[in-house]
């Protein structure tokens, strides 16, 4: 099978299982720089929304990869930045749907929910999963680093009006970082900034993956259990994660393919070439170092790859 230009997987995911991803955005290209970002740094930083791609080149992929018979649980809109800087949000949806039974999640930072147009294309998504990293413009501008265009009131208040509305599953995700927004008085403020939202479930995140700024730290399992009793939620890292799959033959363009949107760490990727037999596993490994277009960063004593 060739390699595909915006549908990729199915890939692990610890909320949602198996996910066929559909990426409708170029690399990069977002609406905030977060501190934490496991792409890196933002290299397009906008908040126009465009039609990057066409809907039907998206759809005529997405009807290429159903032909090949292999399971997934769910058809994940995740850009390597911001999906719903994509004018073709809303259809896309709507043609993913006719052509699956499976739920339709976009995974989103939540930043243009004050746009009634964009929360009237994501009513129809089955799951849709904002984050919530701030609880004021301070700690936005600090975590999130937003388009200047943005600030903390719009995006609060965009989710709220969303939340009340929107008649799916809403999954908020929270990311918490050492000695940034994980003290007491954090908390307290994410319980009231919270408080004003409904939704199905909370999960609570820490970086597991080496973040755009070295100065991220995860937080200590003490920490996140902490949060976890005061915020009510669910913290992410007890979940359990699946392998990755790809349809790809040829086991090095198959990592390519996958690490595009979703970094591998060197044990994932050791256990998916096991899945697939692959004999020369060192080998690739290694041309993976020595890969011009991959960056290998050495996080928490392990090697994870993504694409520079």
């Amino acid at each position: 099978m060739k390699e595909m230009k915006f549908v990729y997987g199915p890939v692990p995911s610890r909320r949602l299982g198996k996910s066929l991803g559909i990426s409708p955005i170029p690399k990069k290209v977002c609406n905030y720089s977060c501190i934490y970002c496991q792409l890196g740094r933002t290299n397009r930083m906008t908040n126009t929304r465009l039609m990057f791609f066409t809907v039907k080149e998206m759809i005529d992929e997405f009807d290429e990869v159903l032909k090949n018979d292999f399971h997934f649980d769910v058809v994940t809109i995740v850009g390597e930045g911001e999906p719903t800087l994509s004018l073709g949000l809303g259809e896309l949806i709507s043609e993913i749907q006719k052509r699956t039974v499976k739920p339709v999640a976009v995974i989103t930072n939540g930043a243009l929910l004050y746009d009634a147009n964009l929360r009237a294309e994501l009513y129809q998504a089955d799951i849709v999963l904002p984050t919530l990293d701030a609880f004021d413009d301070e700690s936005f501008k600090k975590i999130n680093r937003p388009h200047g265009t943005i600030d903390f009131k719009m995006i609060n208040d965009g989710l709220e009006i969303f939340s009340h509305e929107y008649k799916g599953q809403l999954w908020i995700e929270l990311m918490l970082i050492e000695g940034i927004n994980d003290d007491d008085e954090s908390l307290k403020k994410y319980v009231e900034a919270l408080s004003k939202h409904r939704y199905d479930r909370l999960y609570i995140n820490t970086p597991v993956r080496p973040p755009s700024e070295p100065y991220v730290k995860a937080v200590n399992h003490e920490k996140m259990n902490h949060a976890v009793e005061i915020l009510g939620g669910i913290s992410i890292d007890l979940l359990d994660s699946k392998g990755f799959h790809s349809e790809i033959e040829d086991h090095y363009e198959a990592i390519m393919s996958i690490i595009k949107r979703h970094p591998m760490n060197q044990f994932e990727i050791e256990g998916f070439l096991k899945s697939r037999d692959c004999n020369n596993i060192d080998a690739i490994l290694d041309d993976l170092k020595k890969d011009n277009q991959v960056a290998a960063v050495n996080y928490k004593g392990y090697d994870t790859y993504r694409l520079k």
